[in-house]
Order: C-alpha cells, then sequence, then structure tokens
C-alpha cells in the first residue's frame, strides 16, 4: 500500500449526518452495515428538496422540530397549521411561520446557541414519514419575510419565522405506522357518502314515480 493510499480522506456521505462512525458500528455488530453501506455507495440520501417532497411538504398540517442545546439536551416541539404553512423557498430552504404560543422560546434558545436541527414530517392516512437534517434560524426582524410565511386567511398571530436549511432526507417504509384520518377529511368523505345517497334516492323516486 502507498503511502497516498495510507492518507487517502475517507469519503463521506450524505447520510452521515446521521450514521455517525458509532451507529456504523452498531449496524455493523447488528448486521445492517452491509445494506446501508450499499446504499451510500448507490448515492447515499438526497441534499436537496425534490418536486415530490415539496410537495409533501406543502401538504402536511403538522410537524415536529427537534432541536437541542449546546450541551446536547434534546427538544421536540411540535408546530401546525393549515396546509401550505409549510412553505418550500428554495430546494434548500423549508419556511414557516412561528406562531406566538406558550413564551417559553426553548427552540429559539436551543438554536441560538447550536443550529442543527430535524425536521419530522408524518402522514398517518398514506402511512408516509420523512426525516430532514438541517440547520434552522429564527428570524425576528423581516416583515417581508413574516408575511410571506403567514398562511393566507389563518388566525394566528406569527412571532417570527424559522428558516429550515436541508443538509439530507430519507423516506421510511410504512412499517408499524398507524393508519389515522384527519377529521376534516373524514368529514369531507361523509359528506360526499351522503350526497351520492341524496342522488341515488332522488333517481329512483323518479324511476318507481314515487
Amino acid at each position: 500500500m502507498s503511502g497516498s493510499e495510507l492518507h487517502a480522506p475517507v469519503t463521506a456521505f450524505s447520510s452521515d449526518v446521521a450514521f455517525t462512525p458509532s451507529v456504523k458500528a452498531i449496524q455493523e455488530r447488528k448486521g445492517s452495515r452491509h445494506g446501508y453501506a450499499r446504499m451510500e455507495t448507490g448515492g447515499s440520501w438526497q441534499t436537496e428538496i425534490s418536486a415530490d417532497l415539496a410537495g409533501f411538504i406543502e401538504s402536511r398540517t403538522s410537524v415536529f422540530l427537534a432541536t437541542a442545546s449546546a450541551a446536547g439536551q434534546p427538544y421536540i416541539q411540535h408546530r401546525g397549521g393549515p396546509a401550505g404553512f409549510l412553505k418550500v423557498i428554495d430546494r434548500k430552504t423549508i419556511g414557516f411561520a412561528d406562531f406566538a404560543g406558550n413564551r417559553q422560546y426553548i427552540t429559539q434558545g436551543n438554536l441560538s446557541e447550536n443550529p442543527k436541527a430535524h425536521l419530522f414530517l408524518m402522514d398517518y392516512a398514506h402511512r408516509q414519514r420523512v426525516k430532514i437534517w438541517g440547520e434552522a434560524k429564527v428570524v425576528e426582524d423581516d416583515a417581508e419575510l413574516l408575511a410571506r410565511l403567514h398562511p393566507e386567511g389563518y388566525r394566528a398571530r406569527v412571532e417570527q419565522a424559522i428558516l429550515f436549511t436541508v443538509s439530507a432526507w430519507d423516506a421510511n417504509c410504512p412499517q408499524h405506522i398507524p393508519q389515522l384520518f384527519e377529521a376534516s377529511a373524514v368529514q369531507a368523505a361523509l359528506a360526499e357518502r351522503d350526497r351520492k345517497i341524496e342522488e341515488l334516492e332522488r333517481e329512483i323516486a323518479r324511476l318507481t314515480g314515487k
């Protein structure tokens, strides 16, 4: 082996944002490293927002945002709003309005000392989940951005904005995800069912002369 080979840099993959050496060691011990190594050499995780991912993001009404303090204390915050409250700004950036809440400011405090963040998005109806790694920042003094991110007609006070820069993302299989439906979707389906029943009853009455 030549000296240049001895000092060759280790190949970095986008999935290394999650697959640290410790994680890879456990994967090796438990037998999954080979499959993930093949995934890495085949292209690893995507690092930009695709058209399909953008559609998924902007259709969500709920998201979980994970941060950690400089000391490593983790925190997960839920944020929700009408479909479209999560906005894809460009191929690397997601933005959303941060509505006034309980004023604990744990997420903002964490981001002020550690920008690393994670978005976890669920679609329970179709049993899909997407995990997005990156960095986030809070924007307080950009009126144009706050107005752009405020969902039209949504009655909530926008206190600030959060911009999330994507490092890598992965979509998981549906295993163990319960199939749940939003109340609005169920109500719409029931209303459509009732409409069709009324149409059929009118048609029966017309045919039978009753």
